[in-house]
């Protein structure tokens, strides 16, 4: 049975002014307060009169899109949050990081977990950790399916939370970064290599166990390790 669809076509109203400007700034305003719309049926090609009510106008609203930007990631150490003593993120960090939560939603988890940091750090894609695991076979559509086969998948009608929470193994993880930079002595920022090791050093974690399966050993974490502090620095300003 072929599908049956309506479209909807905008009549221009003669006079602009009478449109409020909100409306006016729209790609597709219909003129509701000018009289009857339009609608032309694809199945049977008739044109239909629909009429709204006088008493109500269509009123649309344009709400802002707000952004966050993010200058550091979650500690699980209160110590930490009020000092300005610590390195700061790097900003392929702190994107790989966003783009964590986003796959973590995208299969529909609770929690942002290490196979989520890991899949952010694939999907920023310009750090050397992001360019060193593809170097070894290590991709992000490797990395999905493996995460799916070892915790499966979500219910269907489950809807993540915007900033799905740290597991306790991923708050670890960004804690394991943020004292290994805090160790090395090294001036600069907390890298995404720094991210990935903690993963790595997170034994018992998914995201230790994916990056295993897929190869990556102790000789390629001491290899990667040499270049923790030599990222380029891209920080927010």
């Amino acid at each position: 049975m072929a599908a049956r669809s309506l479209s909807a076509f905008p009549i221009s109203p003669s006079n602009p002014q009478s449109i409020p400007k909100g409306a006016r700034d729209s790609p597709v305003s219909l003129a509701w307060n000018r009289g009857p719309s339009c609608l032309a049926s694809s199945f049977n090609g008739s044109k239909l009169s629909v009429a709204p009510p006088r008493s109500r106008r269509l009123v649309r609203r344009f709400n802002s899109a707000v952004a966050t930007v993010l200058l550091s990631l979650p500690t699980g150490k209160p110590d930490r949050a009020s000092t300005d003593k610590l390195p700061k993120w790097s900003a392929r960090a702190i994107k790989s990081f966003a783009m964590a939560e986003l796959e973590a939603r995208k299969l529909k988890y609770p929690n942002t977990g290490t196979e989520a940091l890991l899949m952010g750090i694939l999907v920023e894609g310009t750090s050397l950790a992001a360019k060193f695991l593809r170097a070894n076979g290590i991709t992000l559509f490797k990395v999905r399916e493996e995460t799916v086969n070892l915790l499966g998948k979500s219910d269907l009608y489950f809807f993540s939370p915007e900033h799905p929470p740290l597991t306790e193994q991923a708050q670890r993880a960004l804690d394991w970064a943020v004292d290994a930079k805090l160790k090395s002595g090294e001036s600069g920022e907390i890298t995404t290599t720094h991210l990935l090791l903690g993963i790595w050093f997170e034994k018992e974690s998914a995201g230790h166990m994916i990056l295993s399966s897929l190869g990556f050993t102790e000789e390629k974490a001491d290899e990667v390790a040499k270049s923790m502090d030599k990222d380029v620095i891209l920080s927010y300003e």
